[in-house]
């Protein structure tokens, strides 16, 4: 027969003061008194056990059974709801954007704590997951209560330069049928652009009836998705902290005017340091096919290599172009590939002329400080002021009011981040959609923990070189 364990108050005390410590160490880092409530039941669970907890331990063995499994899982989901949302998370790359920094299969340990976690804004979720439930394919969320940006202090703030994991600030509107592969806004503009009747030309307008254009083009094409339910879904909105997560490197501070120039990226006039494994695309015709030495040295995909036989162009780093000119039966011709679509850049509403490989000059909002408004600039902040920070912005008889107020300038609330993916011409960022505030940034990346190749399988996939890699090494 099986002794039951002798309660001893001393060994149960110096647990009780042990767990108190750390509990109320963490309400004061994360600045909220409400757990204090939960204190008499955890006082209750070492000292006076009023409360059955574990009842089901002296239960049948069918409901022991049952209820025992059910313990176990409650507390796994608990723990790693509590580790995911203050601590660190796993992110694993899905795409090619940060090529060849970051790879396509690299499994990486997100710190919560370098930047400050943030105090959850719909806290009602399903571990381990974003937004969805796989296989019932519902929301894993339930978004009441939903509560204010909050972060709690970290080890430090985003870096020049740092790769940052961030929700993805244009995936507050879904067609639910598309969510994983377009955004709403684009689709909007695209299918306006496409309807509307006697589309002038935006160039001979004045700023104003520029505006009125775009807002009427934007909304031709909100009109047909929400009429074809069956081609896009329903249309519908996320919280922020339940947008999809994205990756990239932030090129751009709060406070800093950015401007591309021939694909180099200069902050307050001065060209910013390009990570050694950025790339660009190149149109290539080649004498001969790559062998599969030259396909693992250059770290050439099934993806690019498909890109390459289809329209001719390849996204090469500086290194790998230098290694090509010098194998002289390879290449017929190499070039650098000039982009020059303008349509689709941050912000479509604002006929810039831009290209992603020749934008602004654009000022990077910072907290607390100010911008003059004007017609002309008012198109790259109205997502800022109207979107991200919660007012009423509005357009009239050439004036502009916020908040029923009229407004030539605006102070901003929040700090804004640009972020930029190391494969330059393959990447949807900042450059498409705009600035990331900062109530956007989840965390920073710390080593990559697991590698594997999506165009092998087995062991042979497995990139063993790249596993531990410290992320900040990657420059």
């Amino acid at each position: 027969m099986v002794k039951k364990k002798e309660f001893d108050p001393k060994v149960q005390w110096v647990k009780f003061i042990g767990v108190l410590v750390l509990y109320l160490l963490f309400l004061y880092w994360v600045g909220s008194w409400w757990g204090l409530l939960v204190i008499p039941f955890i006082f209750d669970v070492y000292i006076t056990k009023k409360i059955k907890w574990q009842w089901w331990k002296e239960a049948e063995k069918p409901v022991k059974f049952v209820m025992s499994w059910i313990d176990a899982l409650v507390f796994a989901l608990v723990a790693v709801y509590f580790i995911n949302q203050f601590f660190f998370q796993n992110y694993v790359i899905p795409s090619s954007s940060l090529e060849k920094s970051l790879l396509t299969g690299d499994y990486l340990f997100v710190s919560k704590v370098s930047y400050g976690p943030r105090i959850p804004q719909t806290p009602l979720t399903m571990p381990l997951t974003q937004h969805t439930l796989p296989v019932v394919e519902c929301k894993s969320y339930i978004e009441w209560p939903h509560w204010e940006y909050r972060r709690v202090k970290g080890l430090g703030n985003v870096q020049l330069n740092d790769i940052v994991v961030f929700n993805y600030p244009a995936g507050d509107t879904i067609c639910t049928a598309l969510q994983y592969q377009t955004e709403y806004y684009n689709l909007c503009y695209g299918y306006g652009v496409g309807n509307y009747p006697n589309m002038p030309n935006p160039d001979n307008l004045s700023a104003e009836q520029r505006l009125k254009l775009y807002a009427d083009i934007y909304e031709t094409g909100k009109k047909i998705i929400a009429d074809h339910p069956q081609e896009f879904g329903e249309i519908a909105t996320r919280p922020t902290d339940r947008r999809e997560n994205y990756v990239k490197r932030c090129v751009g501070l709060p406070g800093q005017t950015l401007q591309i120039k021939d694909h180099v990226v200069y902050l307050d006039g001065k060209a910013n340091k390009e990570p050694d494994n950025v790339q660009y695309t190149y149109e290539l015709r080649l004498k001969r096919h790559f062998t599969d030495e030259e396909m693992e040295k250059w770290g050439i995909t099934q993806e690019e290599l498909v890109s390459l036989n289809n329209n001719g162009y390849m996204p090469l780093t500086n290194r790998v172009v230098s290694e090509m000119k010098q194998c002289g039966d390879l290449l017929e011709s190499i070039a650098f590939h000039y982009d020059r679509e303008t349509w689709s850049l941050y912000p479509q509403n604002g006929n810039y002329h831009w290209t992603r490989d020749n934008y602004g000059p654009i000022w990077i909002p910072k907290k607390g400080a100010s911008i003059h408004l004007s017609l002309e600039n008012l198109p790259i902040y109205e997502r800022c002021i109207r979107a991200y920070e919660g007012n009423d912005l509005q357009v009239r008889e050439g004036k502009i009011f916020i908040n029923g107020k009229q407004a030539n300038e605006y102070t901003f609330k929040l700090d804004y981040y640009w972020m930029m993916g190391d494969n330059r011409h393959n990447s949807a960022d900042s450059r498409y959609w705009g600035f990331v505030p900062e109530d956007h940034i989840v965390g920073k990346p710390i080593f990559i923990w697991w590698s594997s190749d999506p165009d092998r399988n087995g062991f042979g996939g497995i990139r063993w070189s790249r596993i531990g890699n410290i992320v900040d090494n990657i420059k």
